[in-house]
């Protein structure tokens, strides 16, 4: 049997994720959803090289997270900076992804 957490895939994300690279990770994310069965696994955004995430990078998280939704997937946030957990914290967004450090 199959578990929610058994079939995982990752996607490293841009040192600047903003304007001009949101479109890009938002469609790598969506191929990597795509392979996964429906209602199976977790896509995990590692963050350890993003040095950066404005509004439109965020906006591509929230897009990200809303497709995996409507396929009962789960988005993991993998390193993400201080700045970067305060932001959706403040903007009430922290529950929707699950958050791990490197070390997990």
């Amino acid at each position: 049997m199959i578990t929610p957490h058994d079939v995982e895939r990752g996607l490293t994300a841009p040192e600047t994720l903003g304007l001009e690279t949101r479109v890009e990770v938002r469609k790598a994310a969506a191929r990597l959803l795509e392979e996964m069965p429906e209602g199976t696994g977790r896509l995990v955004i590692d963050l350890v090289q993003t040095r950066q995430v404005d509004s439109a990078g965020l906006g591509a998280l929230m897009l990200i997270q809303r497709q995996a939704a409507e396929r009962r997937q789960l988005v993991v946030l993998r390193n993400p900076s201080d700045e970067l957990r305060f932001l959706l914290v403040i903007t009430k967004l922290s529950d929707l992804f699950q958050i791990e450090s490197g070390c997990e």
